[in-house]
């Protein structure tokens, strides 16, 4: 069965809906209830797909009588945890829409550094809870992300070059399969299942709960550095963040400034790089590292200050950005890289046009290749192009820029493919997917696929179809 099998449902029987409802009484919306358009907006905008059913789930159990109800009645379903889809994966047109965000709990076992937490929790839910412990997972650079949807695409943030991703510090978790079963996975116990949803994304079924590691990570030296962007301090950033000491990541977005208070006015419109700096370590030694940072131009703002780490992620914004993105991994940015980036953005006529550039190594890349489902452990940088943009009108003028700054850094339309993370893919195509688990990988998912979800059930995603 392919995943046309599962459709907008209009052979679904109207009183099997009316039931599941009556099971969950106001935890199930339906078109008509009030609550309805606000249930069905994920992130990103631009994406207006009507479900028959959103559903809030509570427990495993709620999940496995979603699950059953949409195979048993091949209806489409999604699974939201805190949607931030980039296509819109938590939402679905006719289909059930499987909200986990009501799913919260989260219990620490300071002794042993570790944590059970479900996974409708935020990324910065989470932080915040840890943190008050002084301890901490890294997941990615924005709070509001669900941690279910981050964990099972790898997770790239703060903390990926002293801790590595987010799948290195998952030790288990609970999945609810395509045909009811709640299973706990591991490195003993379906080993092949817990291999898969370490950077494979929602192909195998629906996590439940994980079983995180946990860091003592309380102090750090955090902030934006923010600095002038012309092609020699973007190649030289790029170079002192790759020299720099694990403890230090950096998250840097070159952009044209936006009209931030916390800006002189001279700077607003001007291209500027504005660099997230995390050093998970001493802050005296942080300072020294971050000094080059600082003399590789005068600072046009420079909030890095010892904090918390839980204070690291910024209020999450109201807004629901349309945008167009393309992300690959590059071996370096040297100047002339750093120019094709500079030359893209100034061509830009989005409303918000970034490159963010994320260094990698450190701790990533001392896990074997084969360790996991994400399959680029060698990869020194992540670049990735964001064109934001209001009128949906414009979406192939800015899907072509994003297109073209793609081809650009990786040496132009014929150059050779440098791979993909799947937690920044759009809605891109199957090649695009495939470059996200190259090779042998792929097989190996597909592999798997066939065993727990032969009927590609889990569809609504950046899809694995059972070989």
């Amino acid at each position: 069965m392919t995943s046309q099998s599962y459709a907008a449902s209009p052979r679904t029987n109207t009183s099997s809906l009316t039931r599941l409802r009556g099971i969950f009484g106001d935890r199930a919306i339906a078109p008509g209830d009030a609550a309805y358009d606000e249930a069905r907006t994920v992130f990103y905008g631009g994406i207006d797909r009507h479900p028959a059913l959103i559903v809030r789930a509570r427990s495993a159990a709620d999940v496995i009588r979603v699950v059953n109800f949409a195979r048993d009645h091949d209806m489409e379903l999604a699974v939201r945890s805190g949607g931030h889809s980039l296509p819109g994966f938590g939402v679905t047109d006719g289909g059930i829409v499987l909200d986990l965000s009501a799913m919260k709990a989260i219990e620490f076992d300071v002794a042993h550094r570790t944590v059970w937490a479900e996974t409708g929790l935020t990324a910065g839910e989470y932080t915040d809870a840890a943190g008050a412990l002084g301890l901490a997972t890294g997941f990615g650079d924005t709070g509001a992300v669900g941690i279910g949807g981050i964990t099972l695409g790898g997770g790239i943030g703060y903390l990926v070059r002293r801790y590595g991703l987010t799948i290195d510090d998952l030790l288990a978790a609970e999945m609810v399969t395509a045909d009811g079963r709640l299973l706990s996975v591991d490195a003993e116990t379906h080993p092949d299942l817990f291999w898969a949803i370490r950077g494979g994304g929602g192909n195998f079924g629906v996590a439940t709960r994980f079983h995180f590691r946990l860091h003592e990570v309380d102090a750090i030296l955090g902030g934006t550095l923010i600095l002038p962007a012309t092609p020699e301090t973007i190649a030289r950033f790029v170079a002192e963040a790759d020299a720099a000491p694990d403890e230090l990541t950096t998250i840097a977005k070159v952009m044209v400034a936006p009209p931030m208070p916390s800006l002189p006015a001279a700077a607003h419109g001007k291209l500027v790089i504005m660099a997230m700096m995390v050093y998970a370590g001493d802050v005296a030694a942080g300072e020294r590292v971050i000094a080059p940072f600082r003399a590789l131009a005068t600072p046009i703002a420079d909030m890095v200050k010892p904090m918390r780490y839980s204070e690291i992620y910024p209020p999450a914004p109201a807004m629901h950005p349309v945008a167009a993105v393309r992300t690959t991994f590059v071996d370096a940015i040297d100047r002339g890289t750093a120019q094709t980036i500079v030359d893209h953005l100034q061509r830009s006529t989005a409303q918000v046009a970034a490159a963010e550039i994320r260094v990698l190594g450190g701790a990533m890349s001392r896990v074997d290749a084969n360790a996991t489902a994400f399959a680029h452990r060698d990869s020194r940088i992540m670049l990735t192009a964001a064109a934001m943009y209001g009128n949906l009108d414009e979406a192939p003028l800015h899907e072509r820029w994003v297109d073209d700054f793609l081809a650009a850094v990786r040496g132009g339309s014929d150059g050779a493919s440098a791979g993909a993370y799947v937690g920044f893919i759009g809605d891109e195509g199957d090649a695009r997917v495939r470059e996200a688990y190259p090779g042998a990988t792929w097989e190996r998912l597909a592999t798997i696929k066939k065993r727990y979800d032969p009927g590609n059930l889990f569809h609504l995603n950046h899809n694995i179809p059972p070989r």
